[in-house]
């Protein structure tokens, strides 16, 4: 690919690249594959792209669906062409149409990520806690063992109030069909765990054994002029939750041990283990965070959007893979949609902060990605053919985010060689009430993040921040973990005895 650049007045650079025949095939190859994913479908080991596309979708001309994809496959070439950092992905500017056994010419409007200063490059001083071993905490780790075998059983009759339980049947129907996911004959139901909308559960209020009532409700997020749900509730029995014991015979059925000491002395030892390996991810993620406090100036609202969307976007992915959508999600952990847009807005601008504060530490250090460090990345990802691993990489224009994330894994490690630790036996101040939503909504990234094999499978979106975490798979002990369980960590290595 032959690329020149113009430096424009405003400061964002211009691109104008001309990719080989080669290349436009290449860029086709991938984005048909890529067309075929987004539909769902997968291509046989004997099948072509344009096979499955005709046979499953009746489409005959697969390139001329693709050929956005296909451009946008050609752009983080053009950019790693020219040894540039945008600050947010560009878009192409096209005056022709992409086809192929034919050159292809296009032009970016890059801007560039801006260089931001700190106030100081000296080391950087925080504080962890020290990890006291508390019985409290095995008492807490079996009260909620036990809550997990709860059962409910029948208790005397009274008016359903807003956390009580009971027994119902339902009888269900939607535009006069019935509505067999509703309908059951007998079904235990907890009131206040939002387990139905809003509409059902306020109609059972009151409500005692024998009782039966007939209503309708809609469903949350449903298509407009869906017909709402007519249903009969009755109520079969009042119910109340049941705790088991915690007895040596109940430690043995469940678990395998011999008592409940065993037991306690099992969990106790487990407390250790996982408060002893929080413990470098809480380091990491304070000398990040102090680090950003000496940032000068502020991210730019288009890079910090940047990384907003792909919060949202990696999040929403995840919901899909697990079988569930973000409206599903928040009314099962009680949060409104304004809660988590706000959480997402901070948790962005944290990782914009960390990120560039890295990328200032790292020019400050003369810090660099060999080919040397590539390889060695590659190396320890445990795939069985780490230079096919590299070659696809390298093909598909995702060597620059290793690069990046390199780099910043770098001076996260010249942060913790050099940072001043001290360790209080304080107790720590609770997290402020408006950072609440972040113990529930997607977990923070952090700017040294190592992908699962998956995702460093597929192709990044866009170069630079996000797209830099996007490493081949590795085991270790810096993954970002929720605040809530990162701030939770210890700092000294204290067994339980």
């Amino acid at each position: 690919m032959k690329v020149t650049e113009k430096k424009n007045p405003d400061g964002t650079i211009e691109l104008t690249a001309v990719a080989a025949t080669a290349e436009v095939a290449q860029a086709f190859n991938v984005a048909h594959h890529s067309f075929l994913a987004n539909m769902g479908l997968q291509v046989g080991p004997t099948q072509t792209p344009a096979q499955v596309a005709e046979e499953e979708l009746g489409i005959v001309n697969l390139d001329a669906v693709s050929q956005q994809l296909a451009v946008d496959y050609l752009v983080p070439f053009a950019v790693d062409k020219r040894n540039l950092c945008p600050a947010f992905p560009p878009k192409p500017v096209i005056n022709q149409m992409i086809k192929r056994g034919e050159p292809f010419e296009f032009q970016l409007i890059v801007t560039p990520k801006p260089d931001y200063e700190l106030t100081s490059y000296e080391p950087v001083s925080i504080t962890v806690p020290a990890f006291k071993f508390d019985e409290a905490m095995v008492d807490e780790q079996l009260r909620m063992v036990l809550e997990s075998y709860a059962s409910y059983v029948r208790c005397d009759p009274h008016p359903l109030g807003e956390n009580d339980a009971a027994r119902i049947k339902v009888e269900a129907t939607q535009g006069g069909k019935p509505h067999k996911n509703l309908s059951t004959d007998g079904r235990t139901y907890i009131m206040g765990m939002n387990l139905l909308p809003e509409g059902f559960e306020k109609n059972l209020l009151g409500m005692t054994e024998g009782d039966s009532k007939s209503f309708s409700f809609d469903i949350p997020g449903a298509e407009e002029g869906a017909d709402p749900i007519e249903c009969t509730v009755t109520v079969l029995e009042c119910q109340c939750k049941k705790v088991p014991e915690l007895t040596d015979e109940f430690a043995k059925n469940n678990f395998g041990f011999d008592d409940v000491e065993a037991m306690r002395a099992a969990i106790a030892k487990e407390i250790g283990q996982q408060k002893k390996q929080a413990l470098p991810q809480l380091k990491e993620n304070r000398v990040t965070g102090k680090l950003a406090e000496r940032l000068e100036g502020d991210p730019t609202p288009a890079y910090m959007q940047t990384i907003f969307q792909e919060l949202g976007q990696n999040f929403l992915m995840q919901l899909g893979n697990q079988g569930t959508n973000l409206d599903n999600w928040l009314a099962a952990n009680g949060i409104s949609q304004a809660q988590f847009m706000a959480d997402l807005q901070h948790q962005a601008s944290d990782i914009a902060r960390e990120s560039l504060a890295l990328d200032a530490l790292v020019r400050e250090q003369g810090l660099e990605a060999t080919d040397a460090d590539v390889e060695e990345e590659f190396k320890k990802a445990g795939v069985p053919d780490w230079e096919a691993a590299k070659a696809e990489f390298e093909a598909d224009g995702r060597l620059p985010a290793i690069r990046v994330s390199i780099r910043r894994n770098k001076a996260i490690d010249w942060l913790l060689n050099s940072a001043v630790v001290t360790i209080s036996d304080e107790p720590e101040q609770p997290a402020e009430a408006e950072e609440k939503p972040a113990e529930e909504a997607p977990k923070k990234k952090t700017t040294r993040k190592r992908t699962t094999k998956k995702a460093a499978e597929e192709t990044p979106a866009a170069e630079g921040e996000a797209v830099a975490e996007e490493a081949p798979k590795k085991k270790t002990t810096r993954k970002r973990t929720t605040k809530k369980a990162a701030e939770e960590a210890p700092a000294a290595e204290e067994k339980a005895e």
